[in-house]
């Protein structure tokens, strides 16, 4: 039996229309005067929607409804990038096309500030020229997600890795960002890889004990240089045949590193400011790149600040690993790890069986501060 058709009523943004400004001071008088028909009023909200009926395909608890599409039209894709003129799509064959997106697509996802990312799998119908309209969005099985201005960004969609990249010098290595990516991956449900680059700017014992913290915690940690090559076969062997999003702040080599892999990409790189030591943006748009080596890359603008997306203050403690076996011992089971008395949390962190840089990072999330 096919799937039950239904019908979806959307609201339409209309385009480079400016809302009409509202006059304050009508009277009743102008109001007579006013060749108004009869029904008709004054009104300042204008024309800035218009709504329509499209028909929905219902799927499964994750998805909800999808667009009906005539599939005898579109062929499916992944979208290797994003740019602001379009979005390059790749069909099963191997041919590549320019896309635009249909209206409609943009409407469905209106709670979201990026309806279409790189990962995505969709549905798209070729026009002429190796050009094509995107129809439809399929289902995502794992993002990587940021909040920009209270609205979801979704960095990448369907991947199964993500690579966190930070520097150990020049920037400085933050940890209470290494933990947001951490905490973000776990709510994206995709597995998190973590890379200290720049270990040439640093004294690799003096690395230990942050490489030693998140090693126990069970998390992969290899440390790599560009300069000298060294990590880089470890590296590139842990990319082999998975398809990975890098992502970390800006300046921290995240192009040098896929250059290093694979030279044949050349990808422009950048430095890092020298009043600030603040990285500059080398790389502005997401980008899916095939592995000769086997497998795939997503290569992400980098980040200054990482707000989490979908994630409540409550549930945070969720994604700190070593918390749990001390959560039982908190006086309240509502306890908030922060100002309470008889914290288990806190106890631990007291007697050294929590690090006190984790349990900053969980007090900056869940306070909503930023890095």
């Amino acid at each position: 039996m096919g799937k039950r058709k239904q019908k979806i009523r959307v609201a339409l943004r209309k385009n480079r229309q400016k809302k009409p400004r509202r006059q304050n001071d009508f009277t009743h008088e102008d109001l007579e005067d006013s060749n108004l028909a009869h029904g008709e009023r004054v009104s300042g909200k204008g024309d800035l929607t218009r709504h329509r009926t499209i028909i929905g395909v219902e799927g499964d608890e994750n998805s909800g409804l999808t667009i009906d599409v005539d599939m005898s039209q579109c062929r499916p894709g992944r979208v290797l990038s994003v740019h602001r003129s379009g979005f390059i799509v790749q069909a099963e064959n191997g041919e590549r096309y320019e896309c635009v997106v249909r209206n409609v697509v943009r409407a469905i996802a209106s709670d979201q500030r990026t309806a279409v990312v790189a990962g995505d799998q969709v549905m798209f119908q070729p026009t002429v020229n190796d050009q094509g309209v995107i129809e439809r969005v399929e289902a995502r099985t794992s993002t990587l997600s940021r909040e920009v201005r209270g609205q979801e960004h979704v960095l990448v969609a369907n991947v199964d890795q993500v690579l966190i990249v930070a520097s150990s010098a020049d920037p400085p290595l933050k940890p209470s960002l290494l933990d947001r990516y951490l905490v973000s991956a776990a709510v994206g449900d995709i597995a998190p890889l973590i890379c200290i680059n720049k270990a040439d700017l640093s004294n690799l014992a003096a690395l230990q004990p942050i490489i030693g913290l998140y090693s126990q915690l069970g998390y992969k940690v290899v440390t790599t240089s560009t300069v000298s090559g060294y990590g880089i076969p470890r590296l590139r062997e842990l990319l082999r045949n998975r398809e990975t999003v890098l992502t970390g702040q800006s300046g921290v080599g995240k192009s040098s590193l896929l250059n290093a892999l694979q030279p044949g990409l050349k990808l422009r790189t950048g430095e890092v400011s020298g009043d600030s030591r603040k990285g500059k943006h080398t790389t502005t748009s997401a980008n899916l790149l095939e592995l000769n080596f086997g497998g795939w890359v997503v290569d992400t603008p980098g980040v200054r600040q990482f707000g989490l997306w979908d994630t409540f203050p409550e549930e945070v403690e969720g994604y700190f690993v070593e918390f749990h076996p001390f959560v039982r011992n908190c006086r309240y089971p509502d306890c908030t790890h922060t100002h309470e008395t008889d914290c288990g949390i806190k106890q631990a962190v007291a007697r050294g069986l929590i690090s006190e840089c984790r349990f900053e990072s969980y007090q900056r999330i869940t306070a909503g501060d930023l890095v």
